[in-house]
């Protein structure tokens, strides 16, 4: 077992990753270290919580379908996002034969210079939503078939929106298996708001639908939606091929970062991006292939793995499960493991997350979310509790998905410990 602790209601403790920085990533280039600002931080992210939580159950359209809603950033910059479209020609796709090249989709979530004008992006594009809403309901947490408009969900970013001059720390984030980039909106926007730029990367075939620009001769609809059916936990092969597939996709993406200049981003947001402080930080099967590319990768410096294992599923039965490289020898640099105390596969995932604590010293620290279930990292936390309040989702279906514990409480914590993390180790040198 992983030496871990429960986050509180209202503490953070047990890490000794956590640290004591103030909350804010991109002040003037290094985090400050103040124990008022984390109080003011923390008071401001309680409040704003309470604030969300007053419109349980959400607005509907004129037909009747529930719209959700987001909490809101808490950082001080207002946000802005660009979609960028990213093209590897030197491997195929790992899931359609058919397509000779590896395709992503991205998110660049960065803190802006203003946003006045044009309305907050969605949180999912209009036909990516629609395929999600017809596939969502057949997943592991039982969404509802009818009675929400998955495409009304706003973010608050604004696409395009001309950039804050300055240096920002930079952090990856890859999603859970099968999930879309647009469910970790909330936790970026925030990353965001109090100064760094988010890359959300897609992770197309494997999650739920993904939207396009355009067509190719190869691909001959805009949306793609995922090749998986059950959980590819429960599939070895599959498995494999999503971690490996995952793993080089982020290779991709950080070595494309490294030429920013060259991605279609808005004007002057490149000369923002500080890759000296790189940080990566991944939902589930989004966890492990993070951990491991910080492994790969030297020019990552700190990881948040988010409940995801660290080893292969076994190949059958009998057979041991194959752990991750960074899982036999270990990291030589920070790497916070956070998981929730609800998780039905606890004991499963903490052989792997033992193996790399134990070969790590202290460069390794872990938590876990008090009430909280393996889906509490992912925007889900905020969403599930308004659809249970619209009658659109069982108490039961809610907790084996994100767990009991009130978005009020779990928003806040995920936000501050992912935040704390970070400005303590991607601190200017």
């Amino acid at each position: 077992m992983t030496n871990d602790s429960s986050i509180s209601r209202r503490t953070v403790t047990g890490s000794v990753l956590l640290g004591s920085a103030a909350l804010v990533l991109g002040a003037g280039g290094r985090a400050h270290a103040t124990g008022r600002a984390q109080d003011d931080d923390r008071a401001q992210d309680d409040d704003r919580a309470r604030a969300d939580d007053r419109t349980q159950g959400g607005d509907r359209t004129q037909g009747g379908d529930v719209v959700l809603t987001l909490p809101a950033p808490t950082g001080r910059h207002p946000v802005g996002c660009q979609p960028v479209y990213l093209v590897d020609g030197s491997r195929r796709d790992p899931w359609d034969s058919g397509i000779p090249v590896r395709e992503l989709m991205l998110t660049v979530f960065y803190p802006a210079r203003d946003v006045t004008g044009p309305a907050p992006a969605p949180q999912l594009p209009p036909e990516a939503a629609a395929a999600f809403g017809a596939i969502a309901p057949l997943g592991p947490l039982h969404l509802p078939a009818a009675g929400v408009d998955w495409g009304a969900t706003r973010s608050h970013a604004f696409e395009g929106a001309p950039p804050l001059p300055g240096r920002w720390p930079v952090l990856v984030y890859s999603p859970g298996g099968g999930d879309p980039r647009g469910l970790g909106t909330s936790l970026a926007e925030d990353l965001a708001a109090h100064g760094a730029v988010v890359v959300a990367v897609d992770h197309p075939g494997d999650a739920a639908a993904v939207r396009f620009p355009d067509v190719t001769p190869y691909r001959t609809d805009t949306v793609r939606t995922t090749v998986f059916r059950g959980d590819p936990r429960d599939q070895p092969a599959v498995a494999r091929t999503m971690i490996d597939a995952r793993i080089a996709d982020l290779h991709v993406v950080l070595d494309r970062l490294g030429r920013a200049a060259d991605l279609p981003l808005p004007r002057g947001l490149a000369e923002t991006l500080d890759l000296r402080r790189l940080g990566v930080y991944g939902h589930s099967a989004g966890g492990s292939a993070v951990t491991q590319v910080m492994d790969e990768d030297r020019r990552v410096r700190a990881a948040i793995n988010l409940e995801g294992y660290l080893d292969y599923p076994p190949a059958g039965p009998g057979v041991a499960p194959e752990p991750f490289p960074v899982a036999v020898h270990g990291t030589d640099r920070p790497l916070l493991l956070l998981g929730s105390e609800g998780f039905d596969r606890r004991r499963e995932l903490d052989r792997s997350w033992s193996a790399v604590a134990a070969r790590s010293g202290r460069r390794v620290g872990s938590a876990r979310i008090a009430d909280g279930n393996h889906w509490v990292f992912t925007d889900y936390a905020a969403m599930l509790p308004r659809l249970q309040a619209a009658g659109l989702m069982t108490a039961a279906a809610r907790s084996a998905s994100i767990g009991t514990v009130s978005p009020t409480v779990s928003v806040p914590e995920v936000r501050r410990t992912v935040r704390r993390f970070f400005a303590e180790h991607l601190a200017d040198r």
